[in-house]
C-alpha cells in the first residue's frame, strides 16, 4: 500500500510539472484511481489556501488551482490510457488553462492596458490552438504516409514471394505481412 501512494505521490508531482507528457498506458486502474483521488485533494487543498485572500489575487488564486488541477487530470488520464486523443487533450487543457489564468489577471488592469492584455492571452490562446491542429493534421499526414509506404512494401515482398512456391512460399508471404502490418 505504501508503494502505491508513493507511486501516485510521484505521479501527481510528474503531472503538476508536465514531465510525464510522452508517457503512455503505464499505470494500472488501482493506481490511476488513488492517483487520481489524490490530485483532486491536493488540489482542493489549493483552493481552500485562496480563502485568505480577497478581490482579483483571490480569483487568480482560485483560477490557477483550478488550471493545476485541470492539466494534472488531463496529463493524468493521458498516461493512465495512452491514447492520441488524451495526449491532444492533455496539450488543449494546458492553453486552455493557460488562457483563464490571462484573462484572469487582467482583471486587475483597467482601460486599454485591459484591453492590450486580453488582447495578448487571446493571441496566445489562438497560436497555442493553432499548433495543436497544424501538429494534428501533420501527424495525420505522417501516418497516410507510413501507410501507403508500407503497403508499397509489402507489394514489392508480394511478388518476391511470387517466385517461390510451397511452404517457402507460405513462410515467405506470412514473413512479409507481419513485417509490414498487413
Amino acid at each position: 500500500m505504501t508503494k502505491q501512494i508513493h507511486t501516485s505521490r510521484l505521479l501527481c508531482a510528474l503531472a503538476l510539472v508536465g514531465l510525464a507528457g510522452t508517457a503512455s498506458a503505464n499505470l494500472t486502474k488501482p493506481v490511476y484511481s488513488q492517483a487520481k483521488d489524490e490530485v483532486k485533494a491536493m488540489f482542493k487543498a489549493e483552493r481552500d489556501k485562496c480563502g485568505s485572500l480577497a478581490g482579483n489575487a483571490k480569483d487568480v488564486c482560485v483560477e490557477r488551482a483550478k488550471a493545476h488541477e485541470k492539466v494534472a487530470l488531463a496529463n493524468l488520464e493521458y498516461q493512465y490510457t495512452g491514447t492520441v486523443k488524451d495526449h491532444n487533450d492533455y496539450l488543449e487543457s494546458r492553453y486552455e488553462a493557460r488562457y483563464k489564468l490571462a484573462k484572469e489577471m487582467c482583471d486587475d488592469k483597467s482601460g486599454n492596458a485591459k484591453d492590450v492584455c486580453v488582447a495578448e492571452a487571446k493571441a496566445e490562446h489562438d497560436k497555442a490552438k493553432a499548433d495543436l491542429k497544424a501538429n494534428k493534421k501533420i501527424a495525420t499526414a505522417e501516418a497516410d504516409a507510413m501507410e501507403a509506404k508500407l503497403k508499397a512494401d509489402y507489394k514489392v515482398a508480394s511478388e518476391r514471394c511470387d517466385s517461390l512456391s510451397g511452404d517457402t512460399k507460405d513462410s515467405c508471404q506470412a514473413s512479409a505481412k507481419a513485417r509490414y502490418f498487413q
